[in-house]
């Protein structure tokens, strides 16, 4: 029996959720969920968008599972996503993009991971104004921070057979911070022989992934060029309603779809849940259960196959509930 967090979110957010518990709960894998709120709903019942239960529960349980969430104006926090990242060391941003039949797009046969560095970069927020004029953001890169995604990266790479790492960098310019990026990448690389490993300046590979992105595999980068480019990979995909993502610590996982709160469909059980499924196939391979995980993505290759049973957005009429339920039917 796993214990794991659950955060259903808001916007969209619960609806996406029940579809992917229906969903999870027909592979037979056996849950325990523990129910706690964040966010919108969070600030109304607790007075503040991540009251210390949730916290204390991922700790706890050590894998989580999340709906999006709305950081409300004025709350302190620059994000809670971040701040849940901050907190549990979630150095890791896991965010696939790969082509389903059935789903619109330029491209075909696309399968591409994103590895994001989560907590440094110009994303730790180190900014200021100088004068009233000027201001300065602080890129902070660390031999530690670089050492430990580029070996994720690696490591996924083994552990899902996959052939090739790129590094992604601007040292040619950023010579101190991207320059210690690619020297210790460089390094890495040497303890996995068996893997292909290369390297590509950050505009060469945004053009690179829109010419020929069959030629790539696992890309590791740094946290403001994987908050694009991963970006860039979901829209070669059909966009972010596909996009899964997990954030992984040496202790801590959580799992989520990327994309955001769609406050307008709340409520409307028309939103599409298919990144918050495959959020839930990351995570039941990260807690072992890969047969389970393999169930829900032979199943939803077959609905989307079909096209049939597809909600608005992937070009069909079917409500959230009614594309959960074509997915259990196919779960065998």
């Amino acid at each position: 029996m796993h214990h794991i967090t659950l955060i259903p979110g808001d916007g969209i957010g619960p609806e996406i959720t029940e579809a992917t518990l229906k969903v999870v709960e027909a592979t037979g894998v056996e849950i325990k969920w523990e129910k706690v709120k964040a966010g919108e709903a969070a600030l109304e019942s607790e007075g503040t968008p991540l009251p210390e239960n949730v916290i204390e529960s991922i700790k706890k349980n050590k894998v989580a599972l999340k709906g999006p969430l709305t950081t409300p104006v004025g709350s302190g926090y620059r994000s809670i996503n971040v701040a849940l990242r901050k907190e549990l060391d979630l150095y890791a941003n896991l965010r696939p993009a790969r082509s389903y039949e059935g789903i619109k797009s330029r491209y075909q046969d696309v399968d591409l991971v994103v590895v994001r560095e989560n907590t440094e970069d110009l994303y730790a927020g180190v900014e200021h104004m100088v004068g009233e004029d000027a201001a300065e953001s602080i890129k902070i890169i660390t031999r530690k921070g670089s050492e430990r995604i580029v070996r994720f990266a690696f490591e996924y790479a083994k552990k899902e057979g996959r052939k090739k790492v790129t590094a992604v960098h601007k040292a040619n310019i950023m010579k101190y911070t991207d320059g210690l990026f690619l020297e210790v990448a460089r390094r890495v690389a040497e303890d996995y022989p068996e893997i292909e490993f290369e390297d590509r300046i950050v505009d060469n590979m945004a053009m690179q992934l829109v010419q020929k992105p069959e030629l790539y595999d696992v890309l590791v980068m740094p946290n403001l060029y994987g908050d694009i480019l991963s970006d860039l990979c979901a829209g070669l995909v059909g966009g972010l309603g596909v996009a899964p993502g997990a954030n992984i610590g040496d202790e801590y996982a959580l799992f989520e779809p990327v994309h955001g709160t769609a406050p307008k469909y709340a409520g409307k059980n028309v939103a599409n849940p298919m990144a918050m499924m495959l959020s839930a196939v990351l995570m039941l391979k990260h807690i072992n259960e890969e047969e389970a995980a393999a169930k829900i993505i032979n199943a939803l290759q077959e609905v989307l196959k079909e096209g049939k049973v597809l909600t608005k957005d992937l070009g069909g009429q079917a409500s959230t509930s009614q594309f959960a339920d074509a997915v259990v039917e196919k779960i065998v």
